[in-house]
């Protein structure tokens, strides 16, 4: 069993990690086979939700969840490398 990081990730380190493995993905499987790659990159969203739920106390509730996180996809709608195809949740 995986030891969790000595301290948390913040939004851009996770942008860091994550952005160059979605890209990757997207520009492989986005040539040949884009269609079956939305259902990977909602999933991705869905994660992101999770992750920031349980990162912001305040976030816990789904309605100010969701409504975080429509708000940040509107201020930053390039942050994840996958929000330029599936921005909504």
């Amino acid at each position: 069993m995986e030891a969790a990081p000595p301290h948390p990730l913040s939004e851009q380190d996770l942008a860091r990690w994550l952005n160059p493995i979605v890209s990757g993905w997207m520009n492989y499987y986005g040539r040949f086979y884009r269609s079956e790659l939305y259902p990977l990159l909602r999933r991705v969203n869905v994660y992101l939700v999770r992750w920031m739920r349980k990162k912001y106390r305040r976030l816990r509730t789904f309605t100010k969840a969701h409504a975080a996180w429509k708000r940040t996809i509107r201020q930053y709608p390039r942050f994840f490398a996958h929000w330029r195809w599936v921005p909504e949740c």
